[in-house]
């Protein structure tokens, strides 16, 4: 078995063109009111399903490195419990953006 990582990455914005039968297929897609769209192929997911998910352990966000002004105390605070006090700031920001989607 290889080891070797395949890597692909793909620009949404300069995306390959359709074919002709594409184009097609998307045309009459669009003509087409939902109902009458067959999604019966498509699995309900419902509540249950949702509630087993997990987030990608693959996944791991690009970090970017930023400047932030943080008042002295609250620096403090995030130090004061050890290293890592960035990826402490960037947890309780992740949690925050989270909740105000309503994922969190």
């Amino acid at each position: 078995m290889s080891k070797k990582t395949v890597k692909f990455s793909f620009d949404p914005s300069n995306l390959p063109p359709l074919t002709a039968t594409q184009q097609d297929e998307l045309a009459a897609l669009a003509k087409m009111p939902d109902e009458q769209i067959d999604t019966s192929d498509i699995a309900p997911l419902g509540d249950a399903f949702w509630k087993g998910a997990l987030q990608n352990p693959f996944y791991k966000p690009t970090k970017q490195v930023t400047t932030v002004r943080i008042d002295a105390d609250v620096l403090l605070w995030l130090k004061s419990n050890g290293k890592g006090y960035q990826t402490r700031i960037n947890a309780i920001l992740r949690d925050a953006m989270l909740h105000q989607y309503g994922v969190g």
